[in-house]
């Protein structure tokens, strides 16, 4: 009878409650940095219900609230996987912008005169696909030169962000390409399924696809296992190297899909409104109770830490506070869940 190494290694982990599995659900919920960050959602959202009633709480609101967070979240998502196993990925989005750029161009060659307006889906599939196999390939660099060189993750990702971002501003001389297919920007932009934007159906997918991912597969198991402890994870015989390899191709992956996204919604590459991309996960991620020594983490957590920073912006706009009070808030809110995150796992190891 065989059984899974990482079971023994991460059990504690895979619930989220870093250790808390057999206390009652009660008490286990009330443990979770989720629950917490969860409150804090809801609070902030009856604040601004309370501040601007008329105007927060209203279904245009939340769809636009949806629409707005939908990439961010595809990009979080891959994030959580990366810092689960004590890693980071700065590259994110620069890799975003290159997978934007690249599939950009390619409908743009494939469609006669040069422009990709009036283009078919033909090329747009040509163009869906060149984009994430471009985003996977510097997911891929990551990987090799992480996993395999041994070189850093915060060094490389900060290279491969340079690099990502140079890169797609030498496809186009330095400037957006605003040549989109307007079925795509109709039908994956601003398009709608039963009322349901479809870019918020596929960032849902996506997220569900993550979180079976995360939390009830090998794969899953093995990301904990890599960030609770990579060498007892390696002598229980796993295999650290490749799985990291992984982790970092499916954030690539993820970024190309993020970008392909961007470009349908805002029918251009734009090329500066991504470049804190990666900061935004990154904080999105970590509010969300995903700890940066890695082992902890879900990507429930990283939903709720994706609209943190969604609902102060929305309800700051709303109730006309200024922006930079925005980001004060959202750099409390991420300085305290770093702090949570640190007693919890000095009150872990006093045990």
């Amino acid at each position: 009878m065989t059984t899974d190494p990482a079971k023994s290694t991460v059990q504690s982990e895979v619930d989220g409650t870093g250790g808390f599995a057999k206390r009652p659900l009660g008490t286990r919920l009330v443990s979770a940095n989720t629950f917490w960050i969860a409150l804090v959602l809801l609070a902030l959202c009856v604040v601004f219900t309370i501040a601007a009633p008329g105007e927060f709480a209203t279904v245009f609101t939340f769809q636009t609230l949806l629409i707005e967070t939908a990439v961010l979240l595809v990009l979080s998502v891959g994030m959580t996987f990366v810092i689960i196993t004590s890693g980071i990925d700065l590259s994110v989005g620069s890799v975003l912008i290159f997978a934007g750029m690249v599939s950009a161009k390619t409908m743009e060659a494939l469609s006669p005169g040069g422009t990709a307006t009036n283009a078919g889906w033909d090329v747009i599939s040509v163009g869906l696909v060149t984009g994430v196999v471009a985003g996977t390939l510097w997911g891929l660099i990551n990987g090799l030169l992480i996993a395999v060189a041994k070189i850093p993750p915060l060094i490389v990702t900060l290279g491969t962000m340079g690099a990502a971002l140079g890169a797609a501003y030498l496809l186009n001389n330095g400037s957006d390409v605003r040549s989109v297919p307007t079925a795509l920007n109709n039908t994956l932009g601003y398009g709608t399924w039963f009322g349901i934007p479809n870019l918020v159906l596929v960032a849902a997918v996506i997220t569900l696809v993550g979180a079976w991912l995360l939390h009830t597969t090998r794969f899953g198991r093995y990301t904990y296992a890599v960030g609770s402890n990579a060498e007892a994870a390696r002598r229980s015989g796993i295999g650290v190297t490749a799985h990291l390899l992984k982790v970092y191709t499916l954030t690539g992956f993820l970024a190309g899909v993020a970008g392909f996204m961007s470009l349908a919604y805002y029918a251009s590459t734009t090329i500066s409104a991504h470049t804190t991309d990666n900061l935004n996960a990154i904080a999105a991620t970590v509010m969300g109770g995903t700890s940066l020594f890695g082992g902890i983490g879900s990507v429930l957590g990283t939903v709720i830490g994706v609209f943190i920073p969604a609902v102060l912006k929305k309800g700051f706009n709303i109730t006309q506070v200024p922006d930079f009070w925005q980001m004060i808030a959202v750099g409390a809110v991420l300085i305290a869940a770093v702090w949570f995150d640190q007693r919890r796992r000095r009150l872990r190891n006093s045990r």
